[in-house]
């Protein structure tokens, strides 16, 4: 016996071994024939006017409350379509003389959090409540640890569990209790199935690229480790797709796009964890302008697509993704937030300016990354509203084309909403001399500190050397696009299972 279990868990437990000796089986392995759910149900039953299309329901939930009254029962179970109320009376699932079935088993071996299956017929009581009038139910599952359900409240609402170390750490306990939490991740998929559907519309091709890469390519970020013992070398979680899907646009295919996730070794927030989800796609023949205008049309079809309006709330703050966004160079943003001009300093004045607002940077850091902290400091936070930063400076994209008329700039930029970026997008670099020379000053970074520097990935190189066709590629965080279009301040609150520290447990 474990001597950490609770009292009531002891007595489930004990419930457990009773219905076994009545020979009833907690966790039957047979089909249940479900035909119906509560949403169903609800949407659909009109009283004397359809009761016969109900009359041989069957249907399977868990229970969240039961009320006793004597020979009769109340109870509410909670299925994939939401809660109904059920009405049991002893002589109807017991009709013949032993009354076990009801007077033990239902009530007192029965548990909230227990999932039951039930036939019956579909009627509305005496209160207005559509309900099941139960006339056979079987136990599915027997729930050996209580539901960390407060109190019912007014019918069928129950207090909200809101202890965010228990939610993250228990999403399937989080689930069960706090059921609206389910309408997140309906939203998420949505957004995703609408994004795909545009990208395919379009004449997009999901492609599938490794997650184990042994070079991790792609961005700037720290890369998680591992050991692949068959070939006995490091090998790396991706950071990023990105040098794989252009392989693909060499090879020929001329829009490819996936859904990938990706994993970077670094700090966790409100908008950042270690495992996150990605999309990127890559355009042949296209430049960063068309890319701007090919993201306002599809961020703009998502929105609707799950809200019905391209308008959202976040917070208290209304943010509307109908295309089209404003646009802001980097620099003229610096400028706008900070008073300086920075388009003609080096690292030197550089420094100096953060040191005259005020930012920590360190020896590691070179002009691009100066330049980034700057923005994210001062500028990053008043972009509200979808907004394209655009025209970044060559040190800050090592993987993009130079920009075709303003030199020491690059034909790149980011959607910032709501003050985080959301979308990261080039018109890519595709000469491989200077790519070459590019990924050689990231390895003088790399030797300076900066752990976030990139790879040379010499095979990406061998290919951009047989020619990549001119492309615009994007890349877009997924999870903090459906935490805007769900309403959730929080990364963690889109993510069904986040990283959490473990906690000890015992058997």
């Amino acid at each position: 016996m474990n001597h950490n279990l609770s009292e009531q868990e002891i007595i489930r437990r004990e419930k457990l071994a009773e219905l076994t000796k009545l020979g009833i089986d907690a966790y039957p392995a047979a089909l249940y024939p479900v035909n119906s759910s509560a949403g169903f149900i609800k949407n659909n039953y009109k009283g004397e006017e359809n009761k016969s299309d109900f009359a041989d329901t069957c249907i399977a939930g868990r229970i969240l409350s039961i009320r006793d009254m004597g020979k009769a029962s109340f109870a509410v179970i909670q299925d994939g379509g939401g809660k109904i109320q059920l009405y049991i009376r002893k002589d109807d699932i017991a009709p013949g003389e032993d009354k076990t079935l009801y007077d033990i088993v239902w009530k007192k071996l029965i548990d909230i959090g227990d999932i039951i299956g039930v036939k019956g017929y579909v009627f509305t009581t005496k209160t207005g409540e559509t309900s099941i009038h139960v006339t056979e139910f079987k136990i599915l599952s027997k729930s050996l640890k209580p539901l960390p359900i407060v109190k019912e409240k007014e019918g069928e609402t129950f207090d909200e569990v809101t202890d965010a170390e228990f939610r993250y750490r228990q999403r399937y306990a989080d689930l069960i209790v706090n059921p609206h939490v389910k309408e997140v991740f309906i939203k998420r998929t949505k957004m995703v199935n609408a994004i795909r559907e545009f990208l395919n519309a379009q004449g997009g091709f999901e492609v599938d690229t490794p997650v184990l890469q042994n070079i991790p390519g792609g961005a700037a970020a720290r890369p998680f480790i591992t050991h692949h013992n068959a070939l006995d070398v490091p090998f790396y979680l991706r950071i990023a797709n990105e040098l794989y899907l252009k392989r693909l646009i060499v090879g020929g295919f001329e829009w490819v796009y996936e859904f990938s996730r990706n994993f970077r070794n670094e700090g966790m927030d409100r908008t950042h964890n270690p495992e996150f989800t990605i999309l990127e796609f890559y355009v042949a023949y296209k430049d960063y302008l068309w890319m701007m205008e090919t993201t306002e049309q599809m961020l703009e079809k998502a929105a609707i697509a799950v809200n019905g309006t391209s308008k959202v709330l976040s917070g208290e703050k209304e943010i509307d993704f109908k295309a089209p966004y404003k646009r802001i160079t980097m620099y003229d943003a610096i400028k706008e937030y900070t008073g300086v001009d920075i388009s003609a300093l080096d690292e030197e004045g550089l420094r100096g300016v953060c040191q005259q607002l005020g930012i920590h940077v360190d020896k590691t850091m070179g002009k691009g990354k100066i330049i980034d902290e700057i923005f994210s400091e001062k500028c990053e936070s008043h972009f509200i509203q979808p907004t394209f930063i655009t025209d970044y400076p060559v040190e800050m994209s090592p993987l993009t084309k130079k920009h075709r008329s303003k030199p020491g700039l690059v034909e790149r930029f980011e959607l910032i909403v709501n003050g985080k970026e959301i979308a990261n997008a080039y018109t890519e670099l595709n000469d491989p001399i200077e790519q070459r020379e590019r990924f050689e000053e990231q390895s003088r970074l790399m030797e300076r500190g900066d752990d976030e520097a990139m790879f040379v990935d010499y095979d990406f190189l061998r290919a951009l050397e047989y020619g990549m066709p001119p492309t615009s590629g994007i890349g877009f965080g997924i999870d903090r696009l459906a935490m805007l279009l769900t309403n959730q301040p929080s990364i963690q609150d889109v993510l069904f299972f986040p990283q959490m520290r473990p906690e000890k447990m015992e058997g």
